[in-house]
């Protein structure tokens, strides 16, 4: 049996001050390599379960915690969130919030500097994000220059240059226009199939990106209600009804199934085109 990477046992958690819990009994695993879909409705727990993975929650947060989070095996309760870094990184909605540096090259060695690593591994892990990102040629650059799609992915070489086995994303698409959010939800896909980082990806875009993830989690008022492959989550009545942007090839699949007599669940456009010149020929 393959070691999980992240492992979470009756996770329970409430904001200080806050009278309803945020989680409730949340039981989740992730193998190493998985690029996981997390989505639900405003205000569900998916951005609070994205803090308890880098260990913000409960460290920075405090709060009532109850459970246990494990990443890389390290417990994440115990475990320094400085520490927690080189292995699991966060991006956040806004990567302005994120950048502070006066350039990109400088923005990027500030992870690998704090680690008091050699000037030569600074060098070698700075090159090699932005190569792996493919911003080589914005290094000189200050982040105050560049688009919003340029900022978050200096934001994400950033956390590579810390060699994490994970990379945690808030909706890194929420402030993009469809061009920038296509080119950084493709960047994520890469760097799962190529690297082998394992991703877990907070997402409302579901059109763009549910034919690339390998597994979709659906949280709704702070449960898990839906687990399993993109196609049977996101084809599923109780999905469907609780106000999820459901993917319109999802939709049209449905309709196209009662028409045809068969079911389909297609979850891509290319997926449906191929379905129909076959129908064709």
């Amino acid at each position: 049996m393959v070691l999980a990477i992240i492992e979470v046992k009756g996770l329970c958690y409430t904001y200080p001050e806050s009278e309803t819990p945020s989680l409730i009994d949340i039981d989740f695993r992730a193998d190493p390599g998985e690029f996981v879909l997390v989505t639900g409705p405003s205000g569900c727990g998916k951005t609070t379960f994205c803090r308890v993975l880098n260990g913000l929650i409960p460290n920075s947060y405090g709060g009532d915690f109850k459970g246990t989070v494990v990443v890389d095996g390290m417990l994440t309760a115990t475990t320094p969130v400085y520490e927690l870094a080189q292995h699991v990184g966060l991006v956040f909605q806004n990567p302005e919030n994120e950048l502070f540096c006066t350039t990109v090259e400088r923005e990027v060695a500030f992870g690998p500097e704090n680690l008091a690593l050699s000037r030569e591994e600074i060098m070698m892990r700075v090159e090699e994000a932005l190569e792996t990102v493919g911003i080589s040629h914005l290094k000189e650059k200050s982040p105050e220059e560049l688009s919003g799609g340029e900022q978050q992915k200096v934001a994400i070489a950033a956390l590579l240059a810390m060699k994490p086995k994970v990379l945690v994303l808030d909706e890194p698409t929420a402030n993009l226009d469809p061009v920038s959010a296509k080119s950084v939800l493709e960047l994520m896909y890469r760097l799962n199939e190529k690297n082998g980082v394992t991703v877990i990806l907070v997402e409302h875009r579901l059109e763009m990106v549910s034919n690339l993830v390998d597994r979709c989690i659906v949280f709704d008022a702070g449960r898990i209600i839906a687990d399993g492959a993109p196609r049977e989550v996101l084809y599923s009545e109780k999905v469907s009804e609780l106000g999820v942007g459901i993917p319109k090839i999802v939709q049209v699949s449905k309709h196209l199934s009662e028409f045809v007599g068969e079911q389909l669940r297609f979850l891509s456009s290319d997926e449906l085109a191929s379905y129909i010149r076959g129908r064709r020929n």
